[in-house]
């Protein structure tokens, strides 16, 4: 038997979620497919869990920080008692989402999906139709192509492990392979990061990624450059990871972050006229793909300047809500995003980088080093500095920081950029005081 829809969400993540819940409030015949967990990759082994890691490597730098200034002892990371903190958390997450969807009546089928024509999805047995379908379906992490790679982990299988390994590889340069590899050396772990090119975090101001590389280099952290890996063994005494330069080196256990590859390749979207390739689904700026009928949000879409974030997809179910409820017509418009790496310190930034300053006039960049300010002396934060974009008029258009409290400020910096704040404007607000938004003032 056929059943029939007003739309048919694929994944059952954030962006997914988001979206099936307010078409249903709608009052819209809704379902909803997944082939994995409930939930999607950010509570189950993304930044949920991630977070849950960080937490106690916040605990431990803190309390270095402020030895000899009031805390006395150390702290050391329990590997094992701190994964089975984030079990607690990840185990129920499937369910509970499975739970709430059922809850609000909200149709949902579990298994792979695939197209076969037009207005037809196939989910196992099942055939289902709707008038529109939304592909909400992420990514997930890509090895190199490179002879036995798949001897190599990934960020799912770091954040499964029981048992944390005494020396790890983490190979790439964005901001999974720094973040692993900060939790892994606050963890008590041998960590080594393999870098293709000597410039890390590409996205990121790249003053403030030397700081933040120096400071995990003092942590313990090794990185090496310039490395091009070609093979991957197993031995009798680890993994053995070998490269151009003659580069050598084992481990007990190595990480691929190199990327992730959008979940497109098994829906058959061929069939029904869908572009996409490797880095996601083509859009135009209504989130429609080259099929009317079509359309997809998330992680799955192939964006160049907009970042691959939870917030993002949650941002674009609620536009697509609006949309397919007929609210509005208007192209989708996004407002400054923030992107955070997740460490001890933690590098963030939003907007117009300071390298995009460098080829026009019309802005400025303001450095600050506040590792002497109140804010950050009283944790004895080794190291904060800020970098703001201001345009003629004296608005915030962007930003960058580097500090142990880094994501709490850009947060800040974010809000004030959608507001089109000038140093007036902040000045014209009373903070409480002393916080890192009673320094906001002082930025401009």
């Amino acid at each position: 038997m056929m059943q029939s829809f007003d739309q048919i969400v694929i994944g059952g993540g954030p962006g997914g979620l988001a979206l099936a819940y307010g078409l249903k409030a709608a009052g819209k015949n809704v379902a909803i497919v997944e082939e994995n967990l409930w939930g999607g990759t950010c509570p189950n082994r993304g930044c949920d869990p991630k977070k849950i890691l960080v937490a106690a490597v916040e605990a431990k730098r803190h309390a270095e920080q402020l030895a000899h200034a009031g805390l006395d002892g150390t702290t050391t990371i329990n590997w094992p008692d701190l994964m089975r903190n984030k079990f607690a958390y990840t185990d129920a997450i499937p369910d509970d989402t499975l739970q709430g969807l059922q809850h609000s009546e909200i149709t949902t089928f579990y298994g792979h999906a695939a197209f076969t024509s037009a207005g037809h999805l196939a989910v196992g047995e099942e055939t289902l139709t709707a008038a529109q379908f939304i592909l909400a379906t992420g990514q997930r992490p890509v090895r190199p192509a490179i002879d036995g790679a798949q001897l190599l982990q990934t960020s799912t299988d770091f954040l499964n492990w029981r048992q944390l390994p005494k020396q790890i590889a983490f190979i790439g340069g964005g901001y999974i392979a720094f973040e692993l590899a900060d939790i892994a050396n606050a963890a008590g772990a041998d960590v080594h990061v393999i870098l293709r090119h000597d410039r890390a975090l590409r996205a990121f101001d790249a003053e403030l990624v030397k700081d933040l590389r120096d400071q995990l280099a003092k942590a313990g952290v090794h990185f090496h450059e310039n490395v091009t890996l070609t093979k991957v063994a197993k031995t009798s005494t680890g993994i053995e990871l070998t490269g151009d330069q003659q580069f050598d080196l084992t481990v007990a256990a190595a990480v691929a972050a190199t990327g992730r590859i959008a979940n497109v390749d098994t829906l058959n979207l061929e069939a029904v006229g869908v572009s996409a390739d490797r880095h996601g689904v083509v859009v135009n700026d209504h989130l429609q793909t080259t099929n009317e009928h079509i359309y997809a949000l998330g992680d799955v879409v192939a964006k160049k300047s907009i970042p691959k974030l939870t917030p993002v997809a949650g941002f674009e179910a609620r536009y697509l809500t609006d949309t397919l409820t007929g609210a509005h017509s208007e192209a989708i418009q996004y407002p400054a995003i923030p992107t955070v790496v997740f460490g001890m310190p933690r590098l963030a930034q939003v907007g117009v980088s300071p390298a995009e300053t460098t080829t026009t006039t019309d802005r400025r960049v303001k450095a600050l080093d506040m590792t002497h300010w109140y804010t950050y002396q009283r944790i004895h934060d080794p190291l904060a500095k800020v970098k703001v974009v201001l345009d003629r008029q004296g608005r915030l258009v962007g930003a960058s920081a580097l500090s142990t409290i880094a994501d709490e400020l850009i947060n800040y910096l974010t809000a004030l950029i959608n507001q089109g704040a000038t140093v007036a404007d902040v000045n014209n607000q009373i903070m409480a005081y002393p916080t890192p938004a009673s320094d906001l003032s002082y930025l401009f």
